[in-house]
């Protein structure tokens, strides 16, 4: 009888042995050089894909025109995520794949300030105004999320009253200011950034027709070695639990 089940207990150990190397044979390593904003919830949906197919996904994450620019000096990579005017000149240039351009998700633009400073309402166009008024420093950054805000300011007709208070950066560089800050300080940008930047807490979002939205696509690079799994992984950034995991971190 033990030897009946050594027998069986080494079949078993044998088997899982094998599906382990099978599973380690199979794995497929690629690269992804993504828009910063979608930092937070794509590796989310990465982990996900991991834990789904035992594949390894590097993320790289850059703005958009970096990542173009990244690309198109020779960097490496087999799936790109940028707006679409980045993919479209990415094509153009034959860096990137002509075809279906699958949008993965939208990120909007918010506003945020200290964990210790006080939750403004900023739900109407009203509302935000009087908190926009009232801050002593307003940071936002030079690139497309930060024109959209310079555009809200506008269109509330306050952009010339606010300039002595702003400050524009990189977009990596908005949320030192207001950290360090001691005044009534707040941050403008991507939902998903805000809302994951430890010590800095979302307000909200620019309400109704203020609201200005970054749409990303992804693309295959047309030097990839990993063509099929390249395009399996933009299928499942399209999957219900992949848009469940963006819309949970600020993406839609």
């Amino acid at each position: 009888m033990n030897a009946k089940r050594k027998r069986i207990g080494l079949h078993v150990l044998l088997a899982g042995s094998l599906s382990l190397f099978a599973a380690t044979v199979q794995a497929v390593d690629i690269k992804v050089i993504s828009d910063s904003p979608l930092e937070p919830a794509l590796t989310k949906v990465v982990d996900l894909y991991r834990q789904q197919t035992h594949n390894q996904v590097s993320l790289v994450f850059d703005p958009s025109p970096a990542v173009k620019k990244r690309i198109e000096n020779g960097e490496a990579a087999d799936v790109v995520i940028v707006q679409p005017d980045f993919a479209d000149d990415l094509t153009k240039s034959g860096n990137v794949s002509a075809g279906d351009r699958p949008i993965i998700a939208h990120v909007g633009v918010g506003l945020g300030n200290r964990q210790d400073s006080p939750a403004y309402d900023i739900s109407s166009a009203d509302k935000l105004k009087v908190t926009l008024l009232g801050a002593d420093l307003i940071v936002f950054n030079s690139v497309k999320s930060g024109q959209a805000f310079a555009d809200a300011l506008e269109r509330l007709g306050i952009a010339d009253t606010l300039k002595p208070k702003i400050v524009r950066t990189t977009p990596t560089g908005i949320f030192g200011p207001v950290l360090s800050g001691k005044g009534n300080d707040l941050v403008a940008g991507t939902i998903p950034l805000i809302a994951t930047t430890p010590g800095i807490k979302l307000l909200g979002p620019l309400p109704g027709d203020l609201q200005s939205t970054l749409t990303y696509t992804a693309v295959v690079t047309t030097n990839t070695s990993q063509r099929d799994t390249a395009e399996r992984f933009i299928e499942f950034l399209l999957s219900p639990q992949a848009k469940e995991a963006f819309a949970a971190s600020g993406a839609r």
